[in-house]
């Protein structure tokens, strides 16, 4: 992955427009459904999976200044994230959760690290409950016209390969405490900053980034780790696609290991690695999460065409009152509140 210089780009300080039809500068929501809150975060194509039980409550703050976009979410229950941010693009992700601060792609986020993903690639993030998350997101050819313009280095460092980049306690800590300051003092006026502070914050933060953008390469150690990460990651995505594929009968442990040849003890140990649940409980969990979308989904768009009982059936779910019990365990509702009263896309 490398930075390679955009054509005659314009002085770096010069203000950005932003594209027509865009979201207002400043954002700020709550949601009360997974599927909702990920709707609220603009710019991402992503699926939010409930793993945790209880009613979901989530919390939004974006700002978008004329070269990133940085926001700042919090959820409250462990959630499974498949996330896509747009080509050309950067998110550097800061959880700064004391209860663990989540994986992604089957590697753990440390205290001292953040996550790092380009535009264009599907990553899936993990976060337990009661977490806060920020994030930023830079368009490529805003890098790139820093280093050349703001930096002047040459532009062949690459970013670093990793999901995960360790950057010291102290380095992360500045960095949060700028971000927290600037959107609690935007939520609080309503408004964003002025156009001077916008300035100061993008140039603060992007030096920060681009700290990162020439970290040292892993050791050998740390690259075999991570290619653990990624063979754990990889049977429990196999798994999940197993467990959709047949999503009308509930699958067993037996069964998966049976199809991903592998033992009882290494399925259990990989889906408690990678998703922090032994895989019968992250699949049921999987499936409720989708008979909730089908649920609301009916709800939007005919809510006398389906039944719950059709819906639970699809989804493997053939005792009813066992469904309708679990799902209000998951959800903190019950699945016929889901199919009247859905919430609208945003």
């Amino acid at each position: 992955m490398m930075l390679h210089p955009s054509p005659s780009p314009p002085p770096f300080d010069a203000p950005h427009r932003r594209e027509a039809g865009g979201a207002p500068p400043l954002c700020m929501s709550i949601a009360h459904d997974a599927d909702e809150h990920a709707r609220n975060l603009h710019g991402w194509h992503q699926t939010y999976d409930q793993l945790s039980a209880g009613r979901f409550t989530g919390t939004l703050v974006e700002l978008f200044l004329d070269r990133m976009t940085v926001f700042r979410e919090t959820t409250s229950h462990t959630l499974r994230q498949s996330c896509e941010v747009k080509s050309d693009a950067y998110w550097f992700g800061i959880p700064v959760c004391e209860a663990g601060a989540g994986r992604i792609d089957g590697q753990p986020i440390g205290e001292d690290a953040l996550a790092l993903r380009p535009g264009g690639v599907e990553f899936e993030l993990f976060t337990p409950a009661h977490h806060e998350f920020f994030g930023i997101v830079v368009k490529g050819e805003v890098l790139r016209r820093y280093a050349a313009e703001v930096e002047h280095l040459g532009l062949g460092q690459p970013l670093p390969g990793a999901s995960v980049v360790p950057i010291g306690s102290a380095r992360k800590a500045r960095l949060v405490a700028s971000l927290r300051a600037i959107l609690d003092e935007s939520a609080r006026r309503g408004a964003p900053p002025s156009p001077f502070l916008r300035n100061q914050l993008q140039s603060s933060v992007l030096a920060a980034l681009f700290d990162l953008c020439v970290a040292p390469q892993r050791t050998d150690s740390e690259s075999i780790r991570a290619s653990t990460y990624r063979r754990r990651l990889a049977l429990v995505m196999d798994a999940r696609d197993y467990a959709i594929a047949h999503r009308d009968r509930p699958i067993g442990v037996p069964e998966l290991c049976e199809h991903l040849h592998v033992s009882r003890r290494t399925l259990q140990y990989c889906f408690q690695d990678v998703a922090g649940l032994a895989p019968a409980a992250y699949l049921r969990a999987l499936r409720l999460n989708g008979a909730r979308r089908d649920l609301t989904g009916a709800a939007q768009a005919a809510p006398h065409a389906a039944s719950v009982q059709d819906i639970a059936t699809a989804w493997g779910f053939w005792h009813f009152s066992q469904f309708s019990a679990d799902y209000r365990r998951l959800f903190g509702v019950r699945p016929s509140d889901s199919l009247k009263h859905a919430n609208p896309p945003v």
